[in-house]
């Protein structure tokens, strides 16, 4: 029995994520990350990605098809800061209370169907719902905090952590 509230809304997928991930997934996507990155639409969406390469970031977002659902995903162990208990709505965590992933990724090049793309933290095969382009004056918020970050301490140390920047402790 599924652990999710009961669903009104039937999405369909747009294309694929193509990653070098078959078994682990990175916690944030990586824009440095080797390897190809790519998102595949089917064919009959080539139409709409019609001056997406005007754009340096987009939003990609995806059904988490391959998250195995813990039965208590209301409170989480950020994994860089496992001494601590959140809620899921105040983490990053793929436990949610709807399957869907959201990630910003650099926009490399668009030939036909595929877009090529910076790191992103999906395994192959993940199902796209949408992309929409990411807009410097719209989606920066210059007010944006750490909130609970900050009463871990060291939020330089945890920023490394948090965006998958590989470093010594």
């Amino acid at each position: 029995m599924s652990v999710y509230p009961k669903s009104y809304h039937v999405f369909q997928s747009i294309g694929v994520i193509r990653t070098p991930y078959k078994d682990t997934v990175p916690y944030q996507p990586v824009q440095t990350e080797e390897g190809d990155f790519k998102l595949v639409l089917h064919p009959q969406y080539t139409e709409g990605l019609h001056l997406l390469d005007t754009f340096h970031y987009i939003y990609v977002i995806y059904a988490l098809d391959k998250i195995v659902v813990k039965t208590n995903w209301l409170l989480v162990k950020p994994p860089w800061a496992p001494e601590m208990s959140i809620g899921v709505f105040a983490s990053r965590s793929p436990n949610r209370a709807n399957p869907i992933g959201i990630s910003v990724v650099k926009v490399k090049q668009v030939k036909q169907n595929i877009i090529y793309i910076s790191g992103i933290d999906a395994f192959d095969g993940t199902p796209i719902l949408d992309i929409k382009p990411y807009l410097d004056l719209l989606d920066a918020k210059k007010d944006a905090n750490f909130g609970w970050v900050n009463q871990t301490g060291d939020v330089n140390h945890l920023a490394l952590h948090i965006k998958g920047v590989p470093h010594k402790h």
